[in-house]
């Protein structure tokens, strides 16, 4: 995994972070590693400049072409949930190595993602957003990321299977070509539903064909649309 090399990113006052973190904490979120990669990485790049300054709000945030920048709380809930899941399911060797993200966006969640696991495999739909997010990772120097402009609810299904899939946008009900993606044991976070989404959590059983379902919380997700556009 990499670690970011800040200088000369435009950081904001160490303060403003901290209290992010404090109200991730005091909301549950209690993965240290997680936390520290979010406090270390700079959210306002993700953004236009016109929004910058609420970068370290817990809010979600539009980034265009009808996406936003998803609220700090459920990335580091998705990130932690995926990442203990993995562990526990693999007897506490370690989280996952090889990630799949559904949805790059901005490619805040990508950034976070990769400073923690060894690889990740990231399609995005909307041509632009992709461009803007490979150049951020290029800025920060992040270099274990691999772009795909594609339809996300078909995943990528060349470079499976993957210990990990966090999905950033709502499908109504979870794609089977997703659940087939996973490595034995591997877990699937993904928020699920139309007018009322929960925030899921999919574990395949060891290299079977069953998988467990469990809802963890009400969430509002973009939804998943098919398609690609340039």
């Amino acid at each position: 995994m990499d670690r970011l090399n800040l200088q000369g990113v435009g950081m904001t006052s160490q303060r403003t972070r901290d209290r992010l973190i404090q109200r991730l904490i005091d909301q549950g979120c209690s993965n240290l590693a997680v936390l520290e990669t979010m406090s270390n990485t700079p959210r306002h790049l993700f953004l236009d400049e016109a929004l910058a300054h609420r970068a370290y709000e817990d809010t979600a945030l539009p980034i265009g072409h009808g996406q936003t920048l998803s609220q700090p709380y459920i990335v580091a809930r998705m990130t932690e949930t995926l990442i203990a899941s993995c562990n526990d399911l693999n007897g506490g060797q370690g989280g996952p190595k090889k990630v799949l993200e559904i949805g790059t966006g901005s490619g805040y969640q990508t950034a976070i993602l990769a400073q923690l696991v060894d690889e990740v495999w990231t399609v995005e739909r909307i041509r632009p957003l992709q461009e803007l997010a490979r150049k951020r990772m290029r800025k920060l120097g992040l270099n274990n990321i691999r772009f795909k402009h594609a339809d996300g609810g078909f995943g990528w299904p060349e470079q499976g299977p993957f210990d990990g899939i966090l999905s950033a946008a709502a499908p109504r009900t979870v794609p089977d070509e997703l659940k087939q993606q996973l490595a034995p044991n591997g877990v699937l976070v993904i928020p699920v539903g139309a007018e009322e989404q929960y925030l899921t959590l999919v574990i395949r059983e060891g290299d079977s064909d069953n998988f467990t379902t469990q809802k963890l919380e009400a969430v509002r997700f973009v939804p998943l649309l098919s398609g690609v556009t340039r």
